[in-house]
């Protein structure tokens, strides 16, 4: 069912229910009002009568049916009886000759016991009023047919009938239109989405100056494709780079082959062209290791291997690898404080991942340390655990650190060496551990990472 119709039906039946609770509230009021009003006029009429009859000296009973005779009460074929104490019937009186109410024993016990009794008989409608005098009393029952009353009581209800249903109608027209109205933010959002491709990323819908929901939801969308085109440059400057870091080695392979081919050469010629090509496999082989590590760490977190994972055990072994890279490379470890408490070492994450992040950020403070050295500092408070890398190289200027971790960017003092995809790929894996990096640097003083990560204990899942 379309949502314009859906609206239309919800917003008609919400109408109803209220118009209809409305003119059930109207006519059961104006009907309770009818009741009392005749119950009201009834009662004055036998209390009236009543003391008529109790002054007998003035007032005889044939005096007292032509004094009810031409009283207007305004109602139809009306009836008065009175009866006293031994049930006998004292007075009676009609409009219609020989109309007469079948009163009860029952109804007259029951009028002396509660004051009053309504009851109805036929069309006609009655009350039994026990009127008392000294110690003398009399039940004064009092009867007629308000046609009136009914009548306007009918009148009513027809009023309130077509209204209901006119209403309704309207409501239901008038809904569909509104709900047009509604969902016109929705179609033209739709229509501007719709727009939208690779092509033209750059492209973003119309928030208009109304703060409602059409608002905050054009503002999310916005926000969305604004991540998507980061996106998209992202990859596409991920794919040129990737395509030039490989076709370089690829093109030298290609040229020196090329150049050997051309005519016989002696055994060490060729013996340094092999060299010189295995380098560049080697090189090759590196990238292509980096850039299936790059995409791991980029995918989704829940395809990977998560183990719980000592993070002071990773440090220890970092030292080895860093000698394995180059000899000259020493890497100092200091264990601030750690707790006695086992648990707070211990991280949900995957060891090869993180041991691969923290590695190319000593790797990277070696490398371009002077004196090829990285200080590693582990220290645990609270509920964070932080890891700090310095080294005493030329530092990163301001403009450059935000940078950094982009995938194959190099600081522009050195361009040379390496793939500027080790920083990039330690971020992308510590945010896949729910951590942070965060970097300060000094030009020719050095530079400090700090990476923070949660224990297990606080953290149920990545």
């Amino acid at each position: 069912m379309p949502v314009r119709l859906r609206i239309t039906l919800i917003f008609s039946v919400l109408v109803f229910i209220i118009l209809s609770l409305v003119c059930w509230a109207v006519y059961y009021f104006s009907y309770e009002a009818r009741i009392d009003n005749i119950k009201l006029r009834l009662t004055n009429r036998a209390i009236t009568t009543a003391r008529l009859l109790s002054q007998k000296e003035i007032f005889d009973r044939t005096l007292i049916q032509r004094i009810d005779s031409s009283t207007t009460i305004a109602l139809k074929d009306k009836t008065v009886q009175g009866y006293d104490d031994l049930n006998r019937r004292i007075y009676r009186y009609s409009d219609v000759p020989n109309d007469t109410l079948h009163i009860t024993l029952g109804l007259l016990d029951e009028a002396r016991t509660k004051g009053s009794v309504y009851f109805t008989e036929g069309n006609k409608e009655a009350i039994a009023y026990h009127y008392l005098l000294d110690q003398n009393g009399m039940v004064m029952i009092a009867a007629g047919e308000d046609v009136d009353g009914k009548n306007s009581l009918k009148n009513l209800f027809q009023i309130l009938i077509i209204s209901f249903l006119v209403g309704n109608i309207f409501v239901l027209i008038s809904g569909y239109f509104f709900s047009k109205g509604l969902l016109r933010p929705i179609k033209k959002i739709s229509e501007d989405v719709a727009e939208i491709s690779a092509q033209n990323l750059a492209r973003r819908i119309e928030t208009g100056n109304t703060k409602d929901e059409w608002y905050q939801l054009s503002v999310t969308l916005n926000d969305l494709l604004n991540r998507l085109q980061q996106s998209f440059n992202m990859q596409q400057r991920f794919i040129s780079n990737a395509s030039h870091e490989l076709s370089t080695p690829l093109t030298a392979i290609s040229s020196q082959l090329e150049v050997t081919l051309q005519r016989q050469r002696a055994a060490e010629e060729y013996k340094k062209v092999m060299q010189s090509v295995y380098q560049d496999v080697q090189q090759m082989t590196k990238l292509t290791q980096t850039l299936l590590e790059f995409a791991k760490a980029s995918g989704n977190p829940a395809g990977l291997e998560i183990n719980l994972i000592r993070i002071d055990e990773i440090i220890l072994n970092i030292p080895s690898e860093a000698s394995k890279i180059n000899s000259a490379y020493l890497v100092s470890i200091e264990f601030d404080d750690l707790p006695e408490d086992e648990e707070s070492l211990l991280v949900f994450g995957n060891e090869a991942l993180l041991f691969t992040a923290i590695n190319n950020i000593v790797i990277n403070a070696c490398k371009y340390s002077n004196d090829h050295r990285a200080y590693v500092k582990l220290h645990v408070s609270g509920n964070e655990i932080s890891i700090y890398v310095a080294d005493n190289g030329p530092g990163i200027p301001q403009a450059e650190i935000e940078k950094i971790f982009q995938p194959f960017y190099r600081i522009q003092e050195d361009r040379t060496g390496g793939f500027g995809l080790g920083l990039s790929l330690a971020n992308r894996i510590i945010k896949i551990h729910k951590g942070r990096i965060e970097v300060s640097s000094e030009v020719d003083k050095g530079t400090t990472f700090h990476i923070t990560l949660s224990p297990a204990k606080n953290l149920r899942g990545l």
